[in-house]
């Protein structure tokens, strides 16, 4: 099992930095991984308009150039790759990395870039129960020597994989909706959404969201690793806005230490220098460790 789900604070890199080159995502990857950073995760967007590059591509060579950081997809598009295809991808990365990834996995948020690949088009409905049945074939071709899966968005028949995992590879859901909050809580290892998009308050009702639908399944709810993507900038000259956590040292520690009283145990910093990971690592991360209580946030 990932070592992200031992009860402490687990500080990310990457996510939702964009716009970088190969050579700047290996530089921010490797000074993650040298810093102590727990996990570093790629975006997959891949019609764009700034550069990007493919995540699952980047993320083996990646692994190959790190030594102990996890890595993760965030999250991973699931109309752009049919889920055997993620199941397969998924095994041989996890394999070749030591056991060190993460499937981060989405329904697909922005309709314009499977449009203009000319892939199918979901409404949100399907875009859940897509997600669903995809978790489902995903976790069985994982697990049994043969999937038979007759759905509503996907079909597999008699399909395998060879070989299989040796351990359980999460999965972790970038959810906003209440169907699909609702699903993160029944099936998901656990939730990352970004909380410039939402805010605070609003995570905090997705949060307990999350945690009523685990408890409604019959889950234990601190089984769930509650992650969540927040853009940082360290500059006195700039005020917090909902979008990102800025300001000077002490007020960018302040913020963070409120997203981790709101039940966020996973703080994934996107930051897009090594300078700035540097500084994050040496000033931030310390002191928010050193706050820490030995024990979870209270639900």
């Amino acid at each position: 099992m990932s070592a992200l789900f031992e009860p402490r604070l687990v500080f990310g890199a990457g996510g939702a930095v964009g716009g970088l080159s190969a050579s700047q995502t290996l530089d921010l990857a490797q000074s993650a991984d040298e810093l102590g950073y727990d996990l570093f995760t790629l975006s997959d967007h891949l019609h764009s308009h700034r550069p990007t590059i493919e995540p699952f591509t980047a993320l083996a060579w990646l692994a190959g150039r790190t030594t102990r950081i996890e890595l993760g997809t965030n999250v991973l598009a699931l109309p752009y790759r049919p889920p055997p295809v993620v199941a397969k991808t998924a095994e041989t990365l996890d394999r070749i990395s030591g056991g060190r990834f993460v499937l981060g996995l989405g329904g697909g948020g922005f309709d314009e870039e499977f449009h203009a690949f000319g892939l199918p088009e979901r409404t949100p409905g399907q875009k859940i129960t897509g997600q669903r049945e995809a978790i489902t074939i995903i976790r069985s071709l994982w697990t049994q020597p043969a999937t038979t899966f007759h759905g509503s968005e996907f079909d597999v028949t008699d399909a395998r994989i060879d070989p299989r995992p040796g351990h359980r590879i999460p999965i972790w859901l970038g959810a906003y909706g209440p169907r699909a909050l609702a699903l993160t809580g029944q099936l998901a290892d656990g939730w990352i959404p970004s909380l410039g998009r939402i805010g605070l308050d609003r995570a905090r009702q997705m949060r307990a969201a999350v945690r009523a639908a685990a408890i409604a399944a019959g889950r234990d709810p601190d089984s769930i690793v509650c992650a969540c993507n927040i853009v940082v900038r360290i500059d006195p000259s700039l005020e917090p806005t909902p979008q990102a956590v800025v300001g000077s040292l002490d007020a960018v520690i302040a913020q963070l230490r409120e997203v981790i009283a709101a039940g966020f145990t996973a703080l994934l910093l996107a930051v897009a220098t090594v300078a700035e990971q540097e500084l994050i690592a040496k000033e931030v991360i310390p002191a928010l460790r050193a706050s820490e209580t030995g024990h979870l946030p209270a639900p």
